[in-house]
């Protein structure tokens, strides 16, 4: 299943209040959520090379407006055929991403499709941090990919609590 992955940083001066025309022309909402529903209704693939439009899923970042505007924008502007949405990281720290994953699972809010997670860096960078490139600290980085991919998922159902990374850390 193709994955679309618009890289979309989230520093800037831009807010939404901020923004001329308010949430409509929010850069966040233009930029995160637009794109991944263009793509996703086949946008720049006019052929339909890459097959069933309902299969692609598109990723794209939080919007830094919050969890009620990203949620908001995904809703008005992604297509709800699509079977998921996938988040980025977008250089957040590790245990940062897993919390906005989550908060965005907790509200409760009725969507027609699942959120989840395409993390590189926020995934792999605890263990890369326990391995430090030598044979005997593999177990330790393999330990540390496992609690971070529990904690991700853990967050896909909106069950992610920050006291699990404590309970991990004392086991």
């Amino acid at each position: 299943m193709p994955i679309v992955e618009p890289e979309v940083l989230m520093d800037g001066e831009h807010t939404l209040e901020r923004s001329p025309g308010g949430y409509r022309k929010y850069p966040a909402r233009r930029v995160p959520c637009t794109l991944p529903a263009a793509r996703a209704r086949g946008a720049h693939d006019p052929q339909g090379q890459h097959g069933d439009r309902r299969q692609r899923l598109p990723a794209t970042g939080f919007g830094a407006a919050g969890r009620e505007a990203t949620l908001r924008c995904l809703k008005r502007t992604v297509p709800a055929a699509l079977p998921g949405i996938v988040f980025l990281s977008g250089g957040q720290s590790d245990e940062l991403a897993t919390a906005h994953l989550n908060a965005m699972n907790a509200t409760g809010a009725a969507l027609p499709w699942p959120l989840s997670f395409s993390y590189g860096r926020a995934l792999q960078a605890p263990a890369l941090k326990a391995w430090q490139g030598q044979a005997a600290n593999v177990p330790a980085a393999q330990k540390a990919l496992f609690h971070r991919s529990k904690m991700n998922s853990a967050a896909c159902f909106g069950r992610y609590r920050p006291e699990l990374e404590k309970e991990a850390r004392s086991a």
